[in-house]
């Protein structure tokens, strides 16, 4: 087996989550990352904890969703159960065809996200983390040769995270006094938010691997201004280009896409938290240097904002105030290297790109 999927192994269950001995842990992946998933099993038992590993087919998945009506769609019961008796799940992404379930409605999907939105509840209650295996279909997509994107991937991963925990503290240190943050990109995106007294993250990689940003929830109703996502993404196996949101009183009141804008409505429509943004992040990690239309690794690129549509975590909005809450989390970028500036309290912290404390 190659030494570096062992080393991923070994960041997961270590770094990430800390796995001890007698912890239920379930682990699940498509059959193209078998290889990590092995990996992962194997240090499982060296640790002594009671693992459980779930192929998942994206065909099969497919497959259900299409035939199923969905007023027919309810809440996994089964799912839910194991999942509140887990302790820690570990989930690795990778394809071989990264628009598998793209020809599903979206609707179905909107009425599966809100079915399951406890199901999602449980895992966020679990020690969790989300990698990538370096698949041929992400490999792809980021327009390089699997070697190339091997490289890219595992560059990315195993890397001195305490250093990057280092470097993104100046900005959690930043935004922990704050009370508004600006977003400026081009004569496209202009909006404003208050964070004051939401609670930044330093992601240095345990939910996320590759981590490598910081991130907040923004006071719920305080988002105002226009954002053009300039950056693509990928949504239930779709592409979605051109993403414009205006924001009024924190709410969702135009939108617009260029490309399958549909899938767009139906996220949005899922619930009323849906048009409410959950996320700010400042991605921070410089290993990560090329678009891949992966979102776990483009929403870490050090020259990018991004917001998600939806869901607040727990741990980034305090007890007293209110957590925007809903079935959905969607990511979306703004490429912020060129005629781009990040504000805080009206002083720049990051223009074209770099940041005030980064040589």
């Amino acid at each position: 087996m190659d030494d570096r999927i062992q080393r991923h192994a070994e960041i997961l269950v270590d770094h990430c989550t800390d796995v001890s001995a007698g912890e239920n842990v379930a682990v699940s992946g498509p059959p193209v990352a078998e290889e990590l998933l092995v990996a992962v099993a194997e240090k499982l038992g060296e640790v002594g904890a009671n693992a459980s590993t779930r192929l998942v087919s994206q065909r099969a998945s497919r497959a259900y969703r299409r035939a199923i009506d969905p007023d027919d769609v309810e809440l996994s019961e089964h799912v839910l159960a194991m999942t509140e008796e887990t302790d820690v799940m570990i989930n690795v992404g990778g394809a071989t065809n990264t628009h598998e379930t793209g020809d599903i409605d979206p609707e179905t999907n909107a009425a599966f996200a809100a079915a399951n939105k406890p199901v999602q509840e449980a895992r966020m209650d679990t020690r969790w983390v989300t990698t990538a295996f370096p698949a041929p279909g992400n490999a792809q997509d980021a327009e390089m040769s699997t070697p190339a994107y091997e490289e890219f991937v595992w560059s990315a991963i195993d890397k001195d995270w305490e250093a990057q925990r280092a470097f993104q503290a100046q900005m959690v240190e930043i935004l922990d006094d704050a009370s508004e943050v600006r977003i400026v990109s081009g004569d496209t995106t202009d909006v404003t938010m208050r964070v004051d007294g939401m609670l930044p993250q330093n992601d240095y990689g345990e939910k996320n691997m590759p981590g490598g940003e910081v991130y907040t929830a923004p006071v719920k109703d305080s988002v105002e201004g226009e954002v053009l996502f300039d950056k693509p993404l990928m949504a239930q196996g779709r592409e979605v280009e051109g993403v414009r949101l205006t924001f009024e009183d924190g709410e969702v009141v135009d939108h617009a896409a260029e490309k399958n804008e549909d899938v767009l409505t139906e996220m949005l429509d899922t619930d009323e938290g849906a048009r409410y943004l959950g996320e700010l992040g400042i991605g921070m990690n410089r290993d990560i240097d090329q678009f891949t239309y992966n979102m776990l690794f483009d929403e870490k690129m050090g020259d990018t904002v991004h917001m998600a549509i939806g869901r607040a975590y727990e741990w980034t909005v305090p007890d007293d105030r209110e957590r925007n809450d809903s079935a959905v989390h969607m990511d979306m970028i703004v490429d912020m290297s060129e005629d781009s500036r990040i504000e805080v309290d009206g002083e720049v912290v990051q223009e074209d790109g770099t940041f005030v404390f980064e040589d």
